[in-house]
């Protein structure tokens, strides 16, 4: 009886370690990410079968801040992004750019005009204004540096920065 109670703790000791090994405690490649709600965490900036992947810029006239009736669905579909992931934080920096004709000052008044116009539609569809950031670069952030009409129509819009 004594050498039982004796083997016995120590048995229990080998039971309960190797209980322990067969549960794996930080397998995180097989697991989906989960966020408080429950659901699995689904991205639709990152995903391109989404309205939004790869929409990240609304393009202007020159000299103008007035946005094309043919954006209205890109705006849309951010604002739905946005509207549907404010518990998360969701935020946009919406960045007004110009081509590099005018002056520095001028373009950077013009950069905001394009990015708070932006936001404007943004709120109108229902985005709050506590997600939405609008900023200027004026000509200082140029998508194509060329000195083409091209150039000049790539590089008048503003665009749409996640964070």
């Amino acid at each position: 009886m004594f050498k039982f109670v004796k083997v016995l703790p120590l048995a229990l000791l080998v039971l309960f370690v190797s209980a322990c090994s067969s549960v794996k405690l930080d397998d995180a490649n097989g697991v989906a990410e989960v966020n408080a709600g429950g659901s699995m965490t689904y991205d639709p900036i990152s995903d391109p079968k989404s309205s939004v992947y790869g929409k990240r810029s609304i393009y202007f006239e020159f000299d103008s801040y007035t946005v094309d009736p043919k954006y209205v669905s890109t705006i849309s579909a951010h604002a739905s992004y946005l509207k549907s992931f404010q518990k998360q934080k969701a935020s946009v920096i919406i960045q007004g750019n110009t081509d590099d004709r005018g002056t520095a000052e001028y373009n950077l008044a013009l950069g905001q005009k394009r990015s708070e116009a932006v936001k404007k539609a943004l709120v109108a569809q229902g985005v709050s204004e506590s997600q939405l950031e609008a900023v200027s670069f004026g000509k200082e952030k140029p998508a194509d540096p060329a000195q083409t009409e091209a150039a000049f129509k790539e590089n008048r819009r503003a665009d749409f920065v996640y964070r």
